[in-house]
């Protein structure tokens, strides 16, 4: 049996403040060919996930602490929906069946998730990137985590 100590969400939250991407994840599953992929993500509020989508699979997150923004979209980039998901919300988990366009926001300092998804992970096919969102690094990146702050169902990215 394992068992993952509460030390180990500020080791994460410590590794996330201090990383230029402003997030860190601890792999619980043993190699990328286990059939079932799960691990640790602890985030900083100006963390980019670029919007994205799981074509043939569901991706289940379990917010363990701090609080996330869920943000879904159609295929134009268009907002579908928006859910708060963690600490003073209804909600503590949610999960996107295959090829939805999602992106998640960090609301709280050392938010973190459990992602569960299924495996092997094969970086050629595991998740595509929305063409109309611009990459992890580009300089317009600060302006879209602000649109995306305050984005309403049918407001457009672009």
């Amino acid at each position: 049996m394992r068992t993952f100590p509460r030390a180990l969400l500020d080791e994460l939250a410590a590794k996330a403040a201090a990383s230029p991407r402003k997030r860190a994840h601890q792999n619980i599953h043993a190699s990328p060919a286990d059939p079932v992929q799960r691990f640790f993500v602890a985030t900083q509020p100006d963390t980019y996930f670029r919007p994205h989508r799981h074509l043939t699979r569901s991706e289940l997150a379990i917010v363990l602490r701090g609080r996330f923004e869920v943000i879904t979209f159609d295929e134009e980039g268009r907002v579908a929906a928006r859910r708060s998901i963690g600490d003073g919300t209804e909600d503590f988990a949610y999960e996107t069946p295959p090829g939805t366009w999602h992106t998640l926001l960090s609301c709280t300092p050392g938010a973190t998730f459990l992602e569960v998804k299924e495996g092997p992970y094969d970086p050629a096919t595991a998740v595509e990137f929305a063409a109309w969102a611009p990459a992890e690094g580009d300089g317009a990146v600060p302006r879209v985590l602000e649109w995306l702050r305050s984005a309403a169902p049918g407001d457009k990215l672009g």
